[in-house]
């Protein structure tokens, strides 16, 4: 078990064994809720912080890949089918 000390700014210093283990980098944000006891520390959950470099590759495609400028003609197909529907 470790233990801590809380300073006289209201920090506490997580253990170094503890931070590896779960993988907490410094600037990781938590959420402390009170228990009547004592504290419990939960790393908030980050939603959509992915980059598009992770999901490369990730989506599986029949067929040869789309060149650029098909791919800025099916958009703007779509945004003129949306403004056609009236949702733009």
């Amino acid at each position: 078990m470790e233990t801590t000390r809380l300073s006289s700014k209201g920090q506490i210093i997580l253990p170094k064994p503890v931070r590896d283990a779960h993988g907490w980098a410094p600037g990781t944000d938590f959420t402390v809720e009170d228990i009547g006891d004592g504290v419990i520390l939960r790393p908030v959950q980050q939603k959509g912080t992915h980059k598009l470099s992770d999901l490369l590759g990730s989506l599986k495609v029949d067929g040869p890949p789309h060149t650029l400028e098909e791919m800025d003609e099916a958009i703007t197909a779509e945004l003129h089918a949306r403004r056609d529907r009236r949702r733009y």
